[in-house]
């Protein structure tokens, strides 16, 4: 990994991911494995993962190591999409309104329900029972 140009984060529900952005041909790597190996056969969350490379064409001209760990693979799927979103912006300050438009550059803040006390989940009730 030569000449590290940018670094971004991104969250979303627990998990965290990290990008370093180097100039090479384009290849994305996520935690030392490629993208389709990561992902597995799970087109959908590819698809969200890499949302941020429709919006702007200069990727290849650049890698991507991205680091990500916490949560699901759908909340890591979701934090690569916001850290590369702002890997790019810090790239390429003309595409911030198409990244905005498409709504990748703001932090998906919704997390988990605690549960509560006397309940069996969050918002779930034990069965009434009248007599």
């Amino acid at each position: 990994m030569s000449n590290v140009s940018y670094l971004s984060t991104g969250r979303r529900k627990n998990a965290i991911a990290r990008v370093k952005v180097a100039e090479g041909s384009g290849k994305i790597t996520v935690n030392d494995r490629s993208l389709d190996e990561y992902f597995g056969g799970l087109e959908r969350h590819k698809k969200i993962a890499l949302k941020p490379f429709d919006v702007w064409s200069g990727v290849k001209r650049y890698d991507f190591y991205i680091s990500v760990n916490g949560g699901g693979i759908t909340g890591q799927a979701g934090a690569i999409s916001h850290s590369v979103a702002r890997a790019i912006l810090n790239l390429n300050e003309a595409s911030k309104d198409a990244l905005r438009k498409e709504g990748l550059l703001t932090r998906d803040s919704r997390m988990v329900e605690r549960k509560k006390p006397g309940r069996p989940k969050a918002r779930k009730r034990f069965q009434f029972s009248k007599r």
